[in-house]
């Protein structure tokens, strides 16, 4: 089977990182607050679509600044790594021991996700990756599209785990089968609307629905 994962809040705990990084370029900006609760939503979205939702009169230009505020910011406190959920490390080995193949899409860029991978000494640790600048945003269904297309796999023998509303929207665009998790950016009732397989308190979870 393929199992594709969602990076930020389904594999790694940088929500806060996520949010408090945006808070600051939203001040750098001088731009009206926006509230947790509201940054966490935007999550799953690549940078640009999640930007234009936050503030959507903001122009173009603006927009490309508070987006350049946000990655400065981002890299600064990303000198202290985001720390994996727990049991990630341990499940994935043993789903990568029994024969699976995996792959993650994720709104990082590839630079980031290069990065984040680097700092774990992951370069090669799974088979294919898709990132938010190679691809449409979350939810269309490109990403997963193609990492079917590359692994030759069709829909009904893949999985996406994700921990927004917009992995399971692309799930569900894709035709494949979807697993959330309740711990990430999106509340479990916003989740279950999406009609995954199942929402999992913990990754270790994901064991029973592979």
């Amino acid at each position: 089977m393929l199992l594709v994962f969602d990076w930020d809040g389904t594999l790694m705990d940088s929500m806060a990182k996520i949010v408090g990084c945006m808070q600051l370029a939203i001040k750098d900006m001088q731009l009206p607050a926006s509230d947790d609760a509201t940054i966490k939503a935007i999550i799953g979205l690549s940078l640009p679509v999640a930007i234009q939702q936050l503030y959507p009169r903001l122009s173009l230009a603006d927009g490309q600044r508070l987006s350049q505020a946000y990655i400065a910011h981002f890299k600064e406190a990303d000198q202290q790594p985001c720390a994996l959920y727990p049991d990630v490390e341990r499940v994935l080995a043993q789903l990568r021991e029994g024969g699976h193949s995996l792959a993650v899409a994720t709104s990082k860029s590839r630079k980031g996700l290069t990065q984040v991978l680097s700092n774990l000494g992951w370069q090669d640790y799974f088979d294919a990756s898709r990132c938010a600048d190679e691809a449409h945003s979350k939810p269309d269904p490109l990403m997963l599209n193609q990492l079917l297309s590359e692994f030759s796999v069709p829909p009904q023998q893949a999985l996406m785990v994700g921990d927004t509303e917009y992995d399971l929207k692309m799930a569900a665009n894709a035709s494949v089968a979807s697993v959330a998790v309740s711990y990430g950016a999106h509340a479990r009732r916003s989740l279950l609307q999406h009609q995954p397989l199942a929402c999992i308190d913990s990754f270790a979870e994901l064991l029973e629905w592979v």
